[in-house]
């Protein structure tokens, strides 16, 4: 009988998945806001660096299964390339926060996913589909509309968030191949370890020395984007993506708030309307992916974060 049992299937709970998902998304808005709160003093490539080594510290529980595991040169070399290609981003996206409205971050941020799916198209032979195709023109409506090019002026930092949003998402496929190859917490301690290792000549050629102050704002900056990740994965395993999607667009709205309250930044309904297009393209691209019961491909906004 108990064998029985535990060969039922989970049951999902919706209403914790989604209250997960609305954690994850404060985390990330926190994590936003206070690298926006740092300032421009510390350098983007300086204070990527040191969020990522201060970060280091979580993964001493990983450090036995870290000793342990055996990886091939094929698994090194991927791990290593999406070390650099996520090293790129995340540069682009501290430099982007010194930029533009949190709001603005935050939106096209959601593009990640769009260039997931369509790299699985070109590079993982995935089938996209006319109703696929679809969501992802509708998506990039919404960037246009972010963007309003011809309307105002585009900053340097518009156009870095359309290259982290690319690299996040180039990195992400380069996860899709090094998890069959071995466990996921070897993959997240690999990134961790990696983009470290390839911040750290960007921020030495830039050094200015932190104060204690922006070391602490760092720190907890790596804090919750841990616990960011953490809920993320609480949130995974409580309900389906399809439920804890539409509330990622929580976070837009904090980010909106946030930016109106506390840095001053003007409410600009475009932003949320362009967001609002790119994620509903993703849910429904999510939605499609469940529905055929496929492995899914495209990720949720979630998963592509610093």
């Amino acid at each position: 009988m108990s064998a029985m049992t535990d060969m039922q299937p989970r049951q999902d709970n919706p209403l914790r998945g989604a209250f997960w998902m609305l954690v994850t998304g404060l985390c990330f808005v926190a994590v936003t806001a206070l690298v926006k709160f740092l300032g421009h003093r510390i350098p983007p490539a300086q204070s990527a660096f040191l969020r990522y080594l201060l970060g280091l510290v979580f993964l001493i529980p990983m450090a036995g299964a870290l000793r342990r595991v055996q990886l091939t040169p094929r698994l090194w070399l991927l791990f290593a390339g999406r070390g650099v290609v996520h090293s790129g981003g995340v540069i682009l996206w501290f430099f982007a926060m010194t930029q533009i409205p949190l709001a603005e971050v935050t939106a096209m941020n959601y593009l990640s996913p769009v260039y997931v799916t369509l790299g699985a198209a070109l590079f993982l032979g995935e089938k996209l589909a006319a109703r696929r195709l679809a969501a992802v023109a509708v998506a990039l409506v919404g960037a246009v509309i972010i963007l309003r090019p011809g309307f105002r002026e585009i900053s340097p930092g518009h156009i870095a968030m359309l290259f982290t949003a690319l690299a996040f998402g180039a990195s992400y496929l380069l996860a899709k191949f090094t998890v069959d190859g071995t466990n996921p917490t070897v993959v997240v301690a690999m990134l961790s370890i990696w983009v470290t290792l390839g911040l750290a000549p960007f921020a030495l050629a830039v050094w200015v020395t932190p104060s204690f102050e922006e070391l602490a704002i760092l720190f907890a900056v790596a804090c919750f984007a841990t616990a960011g990740h953490f809920t993320m994965t609480l949130a995974f395993a409580a309900a389906p993506v399809t439920v804890t999607q539409p509330v990622t667009f929580l976070q837009l709205i904090w980010a909106t708030l946030l930016g109106a309250l506390v840095f001053a930044e003007p409410v600009d309904i475009w932003v949320v309307l362009g967001g609002g297009l790119i994620l509903a393209a993703i849910s429904f691209i999510t939605w499609r992916e469940a529905v055929l019961k496929r492995r899914a491909i495209t990720p949720p906004d979630t998963a592509t974060k610093v």
